[in-house]
């Protein structure tokens, strides 16, 4: 995160460093310029600055809190520190650390979906949804190129939509039901992703016109 001074930062940066205060207002007045002028005081920036920055209105702002997230998680969980953990492991840990930075907020994250969830956001939800997913796998050290590439985005972004919702209404104990839930879905997909392992056939098994027309070719002796 910046220690830029507020005052000196880019309309984008400065969405981004006002957006968890933001959050913190919409528990009350929902993602409105109310917020934003709540948001504004806190952080004694100037309030007509603040309303500029977010003249998009509400997804300008569930936008720059998801890259406040998506920021704060590549602070705390550097790549680097990943690394020696499993892969189950490096997701659960991103996914967990993604859902206690929104803990205290469930209003305003209940607000915030239902708002992407309509018809003329729907497309920039799913963006942002996609970007979340691809930070993850790629701090996670995944290089993949293939179909996989995006396979494994489209199933870390439905864990990590179906985890919000259940933490969203979680009122057990330290959100103990949102950690369980989060451990069999990870779960889940792994075994999954090995069984698909087990049943893929191997790329030397795979039939290949080119290798037949080179027997046909030169048969072998």
């Amino acid at each position: 995160m910046t220690d830029t001074p507020l005052a000196d930062l880019s309309l984008e940066d400065l969405r981004i460093a006002l957006a968890p205060a933001v959050a913190r207002a919409a528990v009350f007045d929902g993602w409105s310029e109310e917020a934003v002028r709540s948001a504004a005081l806190e952080q004694g920036v100037d309030e007509a600055v603040a309303l500029y920055a977010f003249a998009d209105g509400a997804m300008a702002m569930i936008t720059a809190w998801t890259a406040h997230i998506d920021a704060a998680m590549v602070e705390a969980l550097p790549a680097e520190m990943l690394a020696g953990l499993s892969i189950r492991e490096r997701i659960r840990r991103q996914i967990r650390f993604r859902l206690e930075a929104q803990a205290g907020m469930e209003e305003s994250l209940r607000s915030a979906l239902s708002i992407m969830a309509r018809p003329l956001n729907v497309a920039a939800a799913a963006k942002l949804a996609w970007h979340s997913a691809d930070l993850m796998w790629r701090q996670a050290g995944d290089r993949a190129v293939d179909y996989n590439h995006y396979t494994k985005r489209m199933t870390l972004s439905a864990i990590y939509a179906a985890s919000l919702a259940v933490f969203m209404d979680d009122h057990s104990e330290d959100k103990a039901e949102s950690w369980a839930f989060l451990d069999r879905r990870i779960e889940g997909v792994m075994r999954f992703e090995k069984l698909k392992s087990q049943l893929t056939p191997k790329s030397n098994m795979h039939f290949s016109p080119m290798r037949l027309l080179g027997r046909l070719r030169y048969p072998a002796h």
